[in-house]
């Protein structure tokens, strides 16, 4: 009975894993009839429930009731006509790949979508700037959109954090320090220009978005790879090499194509962005010294949990010297004028410091006594030990010695009776 209950519980186990597995991957037909799995980016195969367990975003977006939301029609020529209407100077291309994502987007991700919408108010700005910085179009900054769903605490299963996902060796050539207080990978201002540089890099190298954007997902190493294996011709470009990129790149540029067209479209399929109270104006300030955000909310007027959502990248709710802390506009002046006062509520890590090696406390100074007592004993048994093998091999030398004259005077004393004998001898003869 047992035995039958366990292959039960195996065989819904499968079943719910094929279930997670077929929802994570897209199933396309080309015109021969041939049929592909594509991995959908992390960023499509997260839930529109998990999206909302971010403070950022349970407590502050909530569903309009005033529209009705319902799916509208669209074929190919239409989407075709509003992907040409897109002010970019990427790609855009409808084929049987890229609308399947289309679809995933204005379907099954809708409720998904109303909820980046949502938060995209208070993050798009920063990717706008850092963008416009580096001179790069604009609509790259709905990559973090299939990325990390607009979540700046996000981390995927390879060990990439973050809205654009860096992994640690990544962001760290790009100037994202990481260390046990701080990681500024989820910092949503340095992370973005990060970012931007990267896709600048990786755009200057291939000469084309869509071979940059893969890159930004797989690495220049594998773009490289494909590159070769296609003849190396220099007007190749994402779909020259599409067969020959991993797997999860396939379906990568695709899904950033129709995560564009949903953002700027929404309307068009009955989507309706939550209503937001994130914070669009806020500012920063530099902390000069080490303080932690149960101090600050104490003073300033705002939650711990609010601090946290604007400031994700401090992973122990603890800022330290010179990093910048951002906060509403009224509460960084209430900051500001109760600066002191924040500061002296109390230290947030206990370190305990000496100025002068010899105001040292007593204990240290008989930890060192202590110690040299050890040591010198150490030696002294050293010594004695030493001294011990030395007289043993000088008792075994002299017993040595002692034996060979011992056998040395039996030697002669039986060579002298020997004599005796034989002189005896002689006598009687005569």
């Amino acid at each position: 009975m047992m035995k039958k209950k366990w292959y039960i519980l195996m065989a819904v186990a499968a079943m719910a894993f094929s279930n997670v597995t077929a929802q994570n991957v897209i199933t396309v037909q080309d015109e021969d009839g041939e049929t592909e799995d594509i991995e959908m980016p992390e960023g499509m195969t997260v839930e529109a429930d998990s999206v909302l367990q971010d403070f950022d975003n349970k407590t502050r977006l909530s569903e309009r009731n005033d529209v009705l939301v319902n799916d509208l029609p669209y074929d190919d020529k239409v989407l075709v006509d509003r992907l040409a209407h897109i002010p970019t100077t990427i790609e855009m291309p409808l084929n049987n790949i890229t609308r399947k994502f289309i679809d995933q987007y204005c379907n099954r991700m809708r409720q998904s979508v109303s909820v980046m919408l949502g938060s995209s108010n208070f993050y798009m700005p920063f990717f706008e700037e850092a963008l416009e910085h580096y001179g790069l179009p604009l609509e790259l900054k709905y990559l973090p959109v299939i990325e990390s769903a607009l979540r700046p605490t996000a981390q995927s299963h390879a060990g990439a954090v973050g809205l654009w996902q860096f992994m640690l060796a990544t962001g760290k050539n790009y100037g994202l320090e990481v260390n046990t207080l701080v990681d500024e990978r989820r910092d949503p201002v340095k992370s973005s220009y990060a970012a931007a540089h990267y896709l600048s890099d990786l755009y200057e190298r291939f000469g084309d978005w869509g071979l940059a954007i893969a890159a930004y997902n797989c690495g220049e190493n594998a773009i490289s790879k494909a590159l070769l294996r296609a003849g190396g011709a220099e007007d190749a470009d994402y779909w020259t090499v599409y067969n020959l990129l991993p797997r999860e790149t396939r379906g990568y540029v695709p899904a950033f194509i129709a995560a564009t067209y949903i953002m700027n479209y929404y309307c068009d399929h009955g989507i309706t962005p939550m209503e937001a109270s994130l914070p669009t104006e806020t500012d920063t300030v530099i902390v000069t010294k080490e303080v932690g955000f149960n101090q600050i909310a104490s003073v300033c007027g705002v939650t711990v949990e609010e601090l946290r959502a604007l400031n994700p990248q401090y992973r122990r709710d603890i800022i330290p010297v010179d990093y910048a802390l951002r906060m509403p506009n009224d509460a960084i002046e209430t900051f500001i004028l109760n600066e002191d006062s924040i500061y002296a509520s109390g230290p947030v890590i206990r370190r305990k410091i000496i100025d002068d090696i010899n105001e040292a406390p007593a204990t240290t100074a008989r930890a060192k006594t202590t110690t040299r007592t050890r040591t010198t004993a150490k030696r002294a048994t050293r010594n004695t030990r030493a001294r011990a093998k030395t007289t043993a091999r000088s008792r075994k030398t002299t017993a040595r010695r002692s034996t060979a004259k011992k056998t040395t005077a039996r030697k002669s004393t039986a060579k002298r009776s020997t004599a005796k004998k034989k002189t005896a001898s002689r006598k009687r003869r005569r």
